[in-house]
C-alpha cells in the first residue's frame, strides 16, 4: 500500500473550505439566476434545459441529466411541463426507441434568446464580485482549477458539452447596443 501524500488536516481543510466556499458562491449565484429567469416565468432547472436543448441541439433526457448535474426523472418532469408549455418537444430516434429526446421549439428558442438579450450583468451579484479582479487583471478569472475539479469528477464529456455551450455563445452571438444578440446566418451557413 502506498503512503497517502496529504494530511488528515490538510485534507479536512481543503474540503471545509471548498465546501463553504461553494456553497456561498452558489447562493448568491442562485439568487442572481432566479432574478434574471423570473419575468420569463421559468425555474432554475427549465432554464438551465432550455440552454442545454439549444446547445445541445437534440439532446436526450439522460445527457440533459447528466450535463445538467440533475437526476434522470428531474430532466424528464421538467421537460415535460416546458414541453405542456410549448417550448420544447418529446422525440424518439428511429434506431434509438429507448432514449427520449428533446428539441427546443421556436417558441422555446424565442425565449432563451430574450433572455440572453435581457442579461444585465451589473445586476448580479456573483459578476459584481469579480469585476474588482477583472480591474486588476484585465480579465475575469478563468477559474482553470475548479475546472479540473469538475473535470476529475465528471469526466471530459462533461467538459467537452461545458465548453461547446461557451464556443457557441462567443462564435454564434454579438453584441449590439450593449445587448446579446444571434448573429445572422452567414451564407456558408446556408448553403
Amino acid at each position: 500500500m502506498t503512503e497517502k501524500q496529504y494530511s488528515m488536516k490538510e485534507a479536512m481543510l481543503f474540503s471545509q473550505r471548498m465546501a463553504q466556499l461553494s456553497k456561498a458562491l452558489w447562493k448568491s449565484i442562485e439568487k442572481d439566476w432566479q432574478q434574471w429567469i423570473k419575468p420569463f416565468d421559468l425555474n432554475i432547472n427549465e432554464h438551465h434545459i432550455l440552454w442545454i436543448a439549444y446547445h445541445l441541439n437534440g439532446a436526450s433526457i439522460s445527457d440533459v441529466a447528466k450535463f445538467g448535474v440533475m437526476h434522470v426523472s428531474t430532466a424528464f418532469n421538467f421537460s415535460k411541463k416546458l414541453e405542456e408549455r410549448g417550448l420544447l418537444k418529446f422525440s424518439k430516434k428511429e434506431n434509438d426507441k429507448r432514449n427520449t429526446y428533446i428539441q427546443l421549439t421556436s417558441e422555446g428558442e424565442e425565449i432563451l434568446l430574450q433572455l440572453m438579450e435581457t442579461y444585465k450583468p451589473d445586476e448580479y451579484a456573483v459578476f459584481s464580485g469579480a469585476m474588482p479582479l477583472r480591474d486588476l487583471y484585465g480579465k475575469f478569472p478563468e477559474i482553470i482549477e475548479m475546472m479540473a475539479i469538475v473535470r476529475n469528477i465528471y469526466g471530459d464529456d462533461f467538459m467537452e458539452i461545458f465548453e461547446r455551450c461557451f464556443n457557441n455563445i462567443e462564435n454564434r452571438f454579438v453584441e449590439e447596443d450593449g445587448t446579446l444578440k444571434k448573429q445572422e446566418k452567414t451564407e456558408q451557413e446556408l448553403i
